[in-house]
C-alpha cells in the first residue's frame, strides 16, 4: 500500500480450550517457533511468542492490511492443525484478548512475554488475564471471562 503508514503493536493472549495443560514444556519452543513462522508467512512481524502449558502470549506488529481478528484466526487455525497432525487432540479457546502496545512499552511487554514461566510461578492464568483486562480498562463480566 503506497502512502499508508502504520505501527500496530499488539499483545495477544489466548488459552487452550478449557485451559487444559496441552502444551508440554518440551513442545513449547517448537510451537512458539511454528507460530512465528505462520506470522512471517503472513507478513506479521513477531517480537515475542511465549507461554506455558495452557496459554500463550504474542507481541506482534500487524501490517495495515491485517486486522487483529484475522491475525489471531490465522495463527490459531494453522497452529491447531499442526498440533493435531502431531497426533494430539488439541484446540485453542474460541476467543482471545488483544491489547495495543505503545512504542515506549515494547521492550517491557517483550520481556513479559518471554518470561512467562517465571511469571506464572506467582500468578495463575486466570488472575493474569483479569489483571490485563483491568489494567487496559477493558469492560468485562467476571462470570463470562472464562466461558
Amino acid at each position: 500500500m503506497s502512502h499508508t503508514f502504520s505501527k500496530n503493536h499488539q499483545h495477544i493472549v489466548f488459552s487452550t480450550a478449557g485451559r487444559r495443560r496441552l502444551i508440554e514444556k518440551s513442545l513449547q519452543p517448537k510451537l512458539w517457533a511454528y507460530i512465528a513462522g505462520i506470522c512471517r508467512n503472513h507478513k506479521i512481524f513477531v517480537r515475542a511468542v511465549g507461554g506455558i502449558e495452557d496459554h500463550l502470549h504474542m507481541l506482534v506488529e500487524l501490517p495495515p492490511t491485517i486486522a487483529v481478528a484475522k491475525a489471531v484466526l490465522t495463527v490459531k487455525s494453522n497452529s491447531s492443525k499442526w498440533m493435531n497432525e502431531m497426533h494430539r487432540a488439541f484446540a485453542w479457546q474460541k476467543g482471545y484478548a488483544a491489547f495495543s502496545v505503545s512504542a515506549s512499552n515494547i521492550q517491557a511487554v517483550e520481556r513479559y512475554v518471554n518470561n512467562q514461566e517465571a511469571h506464572h510461578r506467582k500468578i495463575s492464568y486466570e488472575d493474569e488475564l483479569v489483571a490485563l483486562l483491568t489494567r487496559h480498562d477493558v469492560p468485562f463480566d467476571p462470570k463470562f471471562v472464562f466461558g
